[in-house]
């Protein structure tokens, strides 16, 4: 497996907006604030290599990135934090790096491995490396890395978790590929707008020296990808169901569904409910805890949608409230995958507006940091969401290949869905655990038998 030497950057500069901005400032907001304990997030894709040269794949980067920056102001700015102690963007134009990066020793089916860990490289293939949000106060808000293999190339984005959320973060990064693909106007604009429930007055008294993040960040951990077929997840649905099934049309539609749609099938236990259902109850299993020891299965999720008035789904920034559901291990163990499913299922069509009004009460007051980890040994954490357009960015010469992370924000239970390279509600899981535990799991026949291996 390639080293955490593999990768030699070649060159390195500061990106700015093509255009002034006419925003000045952006305070943060109470979904905003509490990441900036966490670290940037780091997704990135995996591309065939173009059909003309690097340098000329670099310089058209460059110059869609300072477009894109045009429309995204905020991601070009930095953090300040002001006499009262509220946190801003102050959207001054100090623009993004820039890196550009070889590792010609690697290919795009050697960094693919059937069945395998995730290879090390990756964690290479970006900038700020375990770099805290709140470091947004001295460096740059985002990083664009862009490492050529032997035969593709890896476009890898790093962007300030207390600046976006995971649909913010993919708008940015679909509008840099369609800038690059020749687009002369971009399809959705960004909503700057600070009008809404979580623009708040509460004020987060940050440690001096600032925050550190909340896991340790140095145990030893395996990273793998599970894929799981439409059909697969079918099939999950169904049991978790009680062998109900919906049409193949009709489940396309409830995985890409808005919320009215959901409203309509709030009875019924979704396909990603039975999924996430199937891994807590697995990883519990191998995790061999006493049966009293109680669980928590974490997932985050989009709030835009659910008050009433709707956010408008272009919004930036982060709109995102974590749902957890508790249950100990016995319980989750002796019942069926219905039980648990049903479980995650009614917190999720619970989190309403007022549930997240309530949230967002709650936060004002006692101001806090999030606290991202696993402390009891008996926690998930679910992130990301096979919703997400991350396989729609072509950059001019064809979609990627694979999606793949950086390092940050990972420990024992971190789970992140992805959707399926071939769509038609097809997901990827990127699941870390302890190595032990992944040994267990990789054992464990309830979960694999709905995993595709080849």
């Amino acid at each position: 497996m390639p080293s955490s030497s593999s990768v030699t950057v070649t060159s390195k500069c500061t990106v700015y907006p093509n255009q002034k901005s006419t925003i000045k400032s952006l305070k943060l907001s109470v979904s905003d604030l509490p990441m900036l304990s966490c670290h940037y997030i780091q997704k990135g894709v995996l591309f065939n290599s173009p059909p003309y040269s690097t340098n000329d794949l670099v310089n058209s980067l460059k110059q869609s990135l300072s477009v894109a920056l045009t429309h995204f102001p905020a991601l070009a700015g930095r953090f300040e934090t002001d006499s009262d102690g509220y946190v801003h963007i102050v959207c001054n134009d100090a623009g993004v790096y820039f890196i550009q990066a070889k590792a010609k020793h690697l290919t795009v089916n050697g960094v693919l491995p059937l069945n395998c860990d995730v290879p090390h490289c990756f964690k290479e293939f970006f900038t700020f490396d375990q770099t805290i949000s709140y470091s947004g106060h001295d460096k740059p808000l985002a990083a664009v890395q862009v490492t050529e293999l032997a035969d593709g190339v890896f476009i890898g984005c790093s962007v300030n978790h207390s600046v976006t959320d995971g649909t913010s973060f993919w708008h940015f990064f679909n509008t840099l590929a369609e800038i690059n693909k020749g687009a002369m106007k971009i399809t959705k604009s960004p909503d700057f707008s600070r009008d809404t429930i979580f623009n708040s007055s509460a004020v987060l008294r940050v440690p001096v020296g600032g925050p550190t993040v909340t896991f340790s960040g140095n145990e030893p951990l395996r990273e793998k990808i599970f894929h799981f077929t439409r059909e697969s997840i079918l099939k999950l649905k169904s049991r978790a169901n009680n062998g109900f099934s919906q049409s193949a049309g009709l489940y396309g539609k409830s995985l890409n569904d808005n919320w009215n749609f959901a409203a309509k099938t709030r009875t019924e236990i979704s396909s990603f409910q039975s999924l996430s259902a199937q891994l807590w109850r697995s990883v519990t299993r191998v995790r061999n805890l006493e049966l009293s020891k109680p669980t928590t299965f974490r997932m985050a999720v989009n709030c835009r949608h659910r008050l009433e008035p709707k956010m408008d789904s272009h919004y930036f920034g982060n709109a995102i409230q974590s749902i957890p559901t508790i249950a100990t291990a016995g319980d989750l163990l002796s019942h069926d995958l219905r039980w648990g499913a049903n479980l995650l299922h009614k917190n999720v069509v619970a989190h309403d507006s007022d549930t997240v009004r309530r949230g967002v009460e709650d936060w004002e007051s006692a101001p806090r940091l999030f606290p991202l980890g696993n402390f009891d040994g008996a926690s998930m954490t679910m992130g990301s969401s096979p919703r997400f357009p991350m396989y729609n960015n072509d950059f001019g010469w064809g979609l990627p290949q694979a999606v793949r992370s950086g390092r940050a924000n990972k420990f024992d239970g971190k789970i992140s869905a992805f959707p399926g390279r071939e769509g038609n509600g097809s997901v990827d899981l990127e699941v870390v655990l302890a190595p032990e535990t992944m040994a267990g799991l990789e054992l464990d026949e309830e979960f694999m038998q709905y995993v595709t291996t080849v």
